[in-house]
């Protein structure tokens, strides 16, 4: 197995976020609520422990696609790191941008959005079940080329860590050429709005220049309202986890058909058979027929 360089960043982690809470209190910006501080430290141990568990497995089928890789690359050349990291941001990006536009990854996924704060505790904030539902799927091509399953690990350990100090608000915004190529806080707390320009943008890991090459990109126009565009009403870590998976099985069974019970699973979050509920796409529709003159692209 990799260096569990992730649990080695915890402490990390616990020292930067009681430094913004200390600071959110000292400047009264209301950063932090505590039940909900709580709830995501609470769904992080969670994530942490079900890791021990589901990467042990992920890294056995890494092990055994690796066998039937169809290149060796030498891991003792610096281009093959700069590839690896690519490859890896590259596949986040695709992983991130269909939990948003898949409803059987969004059910895992909506836990880091559930919380209506944006803070460092909000990047603790995941899920229980991503790894038992086939988030790894988005990396099973790197093995199969020849990138060593404790080298594609150790890189989405990195993005993660990466990840974490980009969930702020106490950082505007970082020099013009480093906001055109990393994701920075300024782009992520957009990822987090639920205001309908901010909706299914900036889904990189490290880079934007994904978004940017792929047309999910928006700029940070306003603060944005967090949470969810139907929050779950629960600081219960349980309740969290699971309550979309709940709500998700129950309209499958209600649909009256198993095509439309298995379109809840493969169409965007949102989607209903009977039109009780409605996806992104058809929100931002909706508005731009309502708002001829300020569209939303």
């Amino acid at each position: 197995m990799p260096p569990a360089i992730l649990y080695y960043a915890v402490p990390g982690f616990i020292l930067l976020l009681l430094l913004e809470a200390w600071f959110s209190y000292r400047e009264q910006r209301d950063l932090y609520e505590t039940k909900d501080t709580f709830s995501s430290l609470a769904l992080g141990i969670g994530n942490l422990a079900s890791g021990l568990i589901t990467k042990a497995f992920i890294f056995g089928l890494f092990i055994l696609l690796y066998r039937y890789r169809l290149f060796t690359l030498d891991g003792s050349r610096w281009w093959h790191w700069a590839l690896a990291f690519f490859a890896d941001d590259f596949s986040y990006y695709w992983f991130h941008r269909s939990s948003h536009r898949i409803s059987w990854f969004w059910a895992s996924h909506v836990v880091h959005h559930s919380s209506r704060r944006y803070n460092l505790a909000a990047a603790l904030r995941q899920n229980w079940t991503g790894n038992l539902t086939g988030a790894f799927l988005f990396w099973c091509w790197m093995p199969l080329v020849g990138f060593h399953p404790i080298i594609v690990l150790m890189m989405q350990s990195i993005s993660l860590i990466y990840q974490f100090w980009i969930h702020t608000e106490t950082i505007k915004l970082l020099p013009r050429p480093l906001e055109f190529i990393l994701n920075t806080p300024s782009h992520h707390r957009v990822h987090h709005g639920v205001d309908l320009l901010y909706l299914d943008k900036n889904h990189g890991g490290v880079l934007i220049i994904w978004d940017r090459l792929f047309g999910t990109f928006r700029k940070e126009a306003w603060r944005p309202t967090y949470g969810l565009t139907t929050n779950i009403g629960s600081f219960n870590p349980v309740v969290v986890a699971f309550k979309t998976w709940a709500e998700l099985l129950r309209k499958a069974a209600r649909s009256g058909s198993l095509k439309n019970g298995l379109l809840y699973f493969i169409r965007p979050p949102g989607w209903s058979h009977d039109k009780s509920s409605r996806t992104t796409r058809e929100m931002i529709e909706e508005y731009n027929r309502s708002h001829p003159d300020q569209p939303i692209s």
